[in-house]
């Protein structure tokens, strides 16, 4: 007699791989929606142009740089400049723990105002920084600071 069937050894085999390639398309079919809906690379996709974003809002100066900068307009101010001759004058600002000196004090009349330029150094527990700043005597011989402006 001759056997015309084929071992059961050989059709299990067979059942696992059609098994594991069943799986396999299961799987890539189910996976192919995830992936081929976020990469839209042929359909006419265009950015979307009404979501922007804004800049940082300019934080207003502290407290104690106002503090600071009080403390060296009144340096500057009540310094007599002919007197310094180019000598650096030092300041504390006792509230805040800073503390500089100011290298320069240039005094000019514009147009009839009376202003000084300065520059310092500003130490304190951010780090240490130079200053420029200009200062101009105003009606009732008071000082206004105009600008206090870091060095870049």
């Amino acid at each position: 007699m001759e056997v015309i069937t084929k071992s059961s050894r050989h059709s299990r085999g067979l059942r696992r791989r059609s098994r594991a390639f069943f799986v396999i398309g299961t799987a890539m079919l189910s996976l192919s929606g995830c992936v081929g809906g976020g990469m839209d690379f042929l359909s006419d996709a265009k950015v979307d142009r009404s979501v922007a974003t804004g800049t940082v809002p300019q934080t207003p100066p502290s407290t104690d740089t106002l503090s600071d900068e009080m403390t060296v307009r009144n340096a500057v101010t009540s310094a007599d400049v002919q007197r310094l001759e180019g000598q650096p004058l030092p300041w504390a600002n006792a509230s805040t723990g800073s503390a500089g000196v100011i290298d320069t004090i240039v005094e000019n009349n514009e147009s009839g105002q009376v202003c000084r330029q300065f520059r310092t150094t500003r130490h304190s527990y951010v780090g240490i920084a130079k200053f420029y700043g200009k200062t101009c005597l105003v009606g009732g011989g008071n000082w206004q600071l105009l600008s206090f402006q870091p060095e870049s």
